[in-house]
């Protein structure tokens, strides 16, 4: 128990990042039983750091911090460990990989049944269904999702500001004084391109390639959130990244089943699984018709943000599929997208017809709104793209 504690300080003093301050402050930490889920890569392990030390400190040994992945844990319970904890006065446990333990789901169940005085809070993968496909834990966890780096989060992190975030309607419904406030203050379209490459995950404060430190990111995705988590074998790993490959070069479009299922070699419904699945791991977007769901065919599929396009093809990236997937990205967290009608490009919250255009120099459509990306302030229905990096 005692090396736990002095890892936890260790990494608690060393592990910094940037306060993820949004769901840090949406979370009602009074719940007993937490989950952080989020894709691999955006920072799941430093948030219960962040926790741990805006709450405790590094020194306060209340609360602790463990990774299931130790290989301790292959001869020592979750449930014994948590007593254990409980007994020298422990709070609030923190449990980094939790997929990594078999029988996570049952033992996370008779702590929070059994110890009602200790605090779990775990992270997760994107892929996981805590609560689908764990009955031990539903009604009982509640879960939260951390996305990566919103652009205004990346604005504020690169500038030294500290801009609000704004709802959809609030956007739409003064966008050019919201622009021009913050246009005031900062030049956004200085950073959007930046963002647009590498800003979505917070390893590009790293010293390290970000390009190859995405592919890898991405390979452990595979690998991983989906292999591991949904127990796929693992020879089908090359039909996967093929494919991931083959949706990647062409995204956004609409997948030729029949095609991608000669071209992997499985059956078409397999196909679909695997589509999926990768957006499950947060490595596509489906698009759907309103009305229209899983398992029917998307009617258009996206990278899941612009970040992944680079490195895949760094040569011969599609601007306009940037633009889009930024777009259907950031707008994820509370609104929903479907197929836009006419000449739109999406419909968002069944309400608003967008088309995502380069400049304002189009053809106004008044049933229309128009995300523009090279502007700073809008005019009426036409909206500045960067600005829908400011929802959350």
């Amino acid at each position: 128990m005692e090396a736990f504690f002095k890892t936890h300080k260790y990494l608690v003093e060393h592990l910094h990042a940037p306060v993820r301050r949004g769901l840090m402050d949406e979370i009602d930490w009074n719940d007993r039983l937490i989950g952080i889920k989020g894709s691999r890569g955006v920072g799941k392990t430093t948030f219960l750091l962040d926790y741990a030390r805006e709450h405790f400190g590094a020194d306060n040994k209340e609360c602790l911090y463990i990774n299931l992945n130790h290989f301790y844990f292959t001869e020592r319970t979750l449930v014994d460990f948590a007593s254990e904890f409980r007994a020298k006065g422990g709070k609030v446990l923190l449990i980094d990989q939790v997929f990594k333990y078999s029988g996570w789901s049952k033992e996370l169940r008779y702590c929070y049944d059994n110890f009602e005085d200790l605090k779990i809070i775990f992270s997760g993968s994107s892929v996981m269904r805590l609560k689908e496909e764990n009955p031990d834990l539903s009604g009982k966890v509640v879960s939260y999702n951390l996305r990566g780096f919103s652009f205004r989060e990346f604005l504020n992190l690169m500038s030294g500001n500290n801009f609000p975030a704004y709802t959809f309607e609030e956007i739409i419904g003064n966008h050019q004084e919201i622009a021009k406030n913050i246009c005031s203050v900062a030049k956004p379209m200085a950073y959007f391109q930046d963002y647009l490459h590498h800003g979505f995950y917070p390893f590009f404060l790293e010293k390290r390639n970000f390009s190859e430190n995405l592919l890898k990111t991405m390979n452990m995705m595979l690998e991983v959130d989906v292999l591991y988590i949904k127990q796929i074998e693992q020879s089908y790993l090359p039909k996967l990244r093929k494919l991931l490959y083959l949706l990647a070069i062409s995204a956004p479009c609409t997948p030729n089943v029949s095609q991608l299922s000669k071209e992997i070699e499985t059956s078409r419904a397999t196909v679909m699984n695997y589509i999926k699945y990768l957006t499950d791991a947060r490595l596509m977007n489906m698009l759907y018709p309103v009305g229209e769901s899983f398992p029917k065919k998307p009617s258009t599929v996206y990278m899941y943000n612009s970040n992944l396009m680079y490195p895949i093809r760094p040569m011969e990236v599609n601007v306009q599929a940037v633009r889009e997937s930024f777009f259907y990205n950031q707008l994820l967290k509370d609104n929903t997208l479907n197929e836009g009608m006419k000449n739109a490009h999406f419909l968002v919250n069944g309400k608003y017809n967008f088309r995502i255009e380069e400049s304002m120099k189009v053809k106004n459509n008044p049933d229309l709104y128009y995300a523009v990306d090279k502007v700073e302030v809008g005019e009426e229905n036409m909206i500045p793209l960067w600005l829908f990096g400011f929802l959350y």
